[in-house]
This record gives C-alpha cells, sequence and structure tokens, in this order.
C-alpha cells in the first residue's frame, strides 16, 4: 500500500508543477524544429573612429588608466558600423553591426565584443540578426568569433565567424568576416 501512496503522490505533484509552470508561462504553444541548416555568409566589416562619419564613438574610459594604456585598456565604444559585400566602403550594403566593444586586455590590443550583425541587404536575411559574444585580439591576422544566437531567419543560431583584417590605421578598419552558421 505503501507503494501505491508514493506513486499517487508523485501523480499529484507532477500534476501541480505543470498547472504552476502554466500559470507561470502562459499558455504552451507547440514549436516545431526542422532540420538545421548551415549557412554561409561572407562580408567586410569598416569601424571608423575618425573621419567625416565615424561608426564607432567612444561611450567611457577608465579614469587615470585608459589615457596611460599602450593597449587603451578600459576604453568602451558603441557602434553602428556598415556590413558590405566587398572591402569598397562604398559597395553594396548587406547590413550593419550594432553594439559595443571595449578593450579589455592590460598587455595586448584585446576587445571583448558583443554585437548584433543586423542584416538588410536581401529579401531572405531582412531584419534577421546574428550575435557575437567575444574576445578579439585585433592584432593577430585571423580571429575566431563566437555566434551565441540568432534572430528571424537565424533563429536559434550558433556557429563561428573567421574574421581577417584587410586593413587598418590606429582608429580605422576594414575586416573581413566568413560566418559559418548552424541554424533552423
Amino acid at each position: 500500500m505503501a507503494v501505491m501512496e508514493y506513486f499517487s503522490f508523485l501523480a499529484v505533484m507532477v500534476l501541480s508543477m505543470t498547472h504552476l509552470s502554466q500559470a507561470w508561462c502562459g499558455e504552451t504553444v507547440p514549436y516545431r524544429m526542422d532540420m538545421e541548416k548551415m549557412t554561409q555568409l561572407h562580408f567586410y566589416f569598416h569601424d571608423n573612429i575618425t573621419g567625416d562619419y565615424p561608426t564607432s564613438f567612444k561611450i567611457a574610459e577608465a579614469p587615470g588608466i585608459s589615457n596611460s594604456s599602450s593597449t587603451l585598456f578600459g576604453e568602451l565604444y558603441v557602434i553602428d558600423s556598415p556590413l558590405t559585400v566587398g572591402p569598397d566602403p562604398n559597395s553594396r550594403l548587406v547590413g550593419r553591426a550594432q553594439g559595443l566593444y571595449g578593450f579589455s586586455d592590460r598587455n595586448v590590443f584585446s576587445l571583448t565584443m558583443g554585437i548584433s550583425l543586423v542584416f538588410t541587404g536581401s529579401k531572405k536575411f531582412n531584419g534577421s540578426t546574428v550575435n557575437v559574444f567575444t574576445r578579439n585580439p585585433i592584432a593577430d591576422t585571423n580571429r575566431e568569433f563566437v555566434i551565441i544566437g540568432g534572430t528571424g531567419y537565424f533563429q536559434f543560431a550558433r556557429g563561428f565567424v573567421i574574421a581577417k583584417t584587410y586593413s587598418s590605421t590606429i582608429k580605422n578598419a576594414i575586416v573581413e568576416y566568413n560566418c559559418t552558421i548552424i541554424h533552423y
């Protein structure tokens, strides 16, 4: 008899927890995840801190450290930078990189980046995003970034970006992005 009482107790607990989760979460909507797809994208990121049309703005710096740091440690930037099909800034726009990056290493030029790659250049990807949160050792020739999510066409995205500096000065850069995106 004790075993039956135990299973009855468990059944009541499961039903109670199910009812409680529905009360907290609202109505459950069925969602079907189809087969995963892999999309590969190639484009250029244009980061301009100087010039007539800057796309990155310094919004903060560590008092007393940033000005004396050879690696700009402690500087934080907000960005809205164009993504184009070619390295020429006047080539066709495919989207924008929007978010933040900060110089986060005292010893080498390295950023921590939290950016959304917002696509606008095609019907298929229009309004979709790929989200990147990663360390970017900008002095390295090739870097690998992690894709942590996405929206629209790229829902449930994961993957990586291989970034390679095409050209750069102290305050401006053009970076080639090769993205491998796994999504539904």
